[in-house]
């Protein structure tokens, strides 16, 4: 079995708004996998190092946290403010601490060899039809083809389990009839045949593998929002995305709609990272 944790940056709102107030122009939906005998030292790794961080909290008379209150988020890491209202665990924290549990997450990836997956929504390019709904709808549809790709031709004994946050009831079931919509009739590209019938829902704050989905999804969504390929937590990410067996494309990352100068850009990054790459092994 493999564990694809999900999570997302940016708004669900198709609109950019205007140029005298405009909004948010990018939706970002990102899976991280992982073979379950890779999970107990991942969770434990991470675990571990916050409950280290929160006895040094203790003993500093900074508060006594559980486990489950050593929430993180990429947001209350990168925003003071946000941090300073929702996160006592963090605010008990200095910099070098959080700067460790940072580390000591990204540092998952490789351990615990992950592949990640992840859809780009530019909604500057997107018809007038779609809404909220058939965004995310897009995007999920789309993970779900390269995790199938993916286990279809890596793993093909093995069955794909979806964990995502558990956020409410309502949209829990909708995403859940979504899911079971495409189990059932697949799509126009291909069949879902190693992924399990219905995904999983789990408190955010009690899965280390979503809050690293959520801090992964950040720095896609940072990189792609600033047309910033080189942002060391994006580049750190680009060797360890889906790609197929032949050939050297970059199949984990898709950019929505077609119409999108993104995709291009994102192409380019790709290319220099391959080279950056073969040069440094030729050195």
């Amino acid at each position: 079995m493999y564990f694809f944790y999900f999570d997302e940056s940016g708004s669900r709102d198709p609109s950019v708004g205007t140029p005298e107030q405009p909004k948010d122009h990018l939706y970002v939906l990102l899976a991280v996998g992982m073979y379950e005998r890779q999970w107990p030292a991942f969770d434990r790794e991470i675990a571990h190092l916050k409950l280290e961080l929160a006895e040094y909290a203790r003993r500093a008379g900074k508060g006594k946290f559980e486990l489950s209150d050593c929430e993180v988020k990429s947001n209350w890491v990168r925003n003071p403010k946000e941090r300073a209202k929702k996160s006592p665990f963090l605010s008990a924290l200095d910099g070098q601490d959080i700067e460790r549990l940072m580390e000591c997450f990204f540092k998952q990836i490789n351990d615990r060899k992950a592949v990640l997956m992840a859809t780009v929504i530019d909604k500057r390019h997107l018809h007038d039809h779609v809404d909220h709904e058939i965004l995310h709808k897009k995007a999920y549809e789309f993970l779900l083809e390269r995790i199938e790709q993916y286990m279809a031709e890596y793993h093909p004994r093995h069955n794909a389990l979806i964990v995502m946050d558990d956020t409410s009831r309502q949209l829990n079931q909708a995403l859940a009839m979504k899911h079971a919509w495409f189990q059932r009739a697949g799509n126009q590209n291909l069949k879902f045949r190693h992924i399990v019938e219905y995904p999983f829902f789990s408190r955010s704050e009690l899965s280390n593998g979503v809050q690293l989905a959520d801090l992964l999804a950040y720095c896609v969504y940072r990189a792609f929002r600033d047309e910033d390929f080189t942002y060391p937590y994006f580049a750190q990410l680009l060797a360890h995305f889906y790609r197929r067996q032949a050939g050297g494309t970059l199949d984990g990352l898709k950019v929505w709609p077609e119409g999108s100068p993104l995709i291009e850009k994102a192409r380019a990054a790709w290319h220099t990272h391959k080279q950056k790459a073969l040069h440094g092994r030729e050195g």
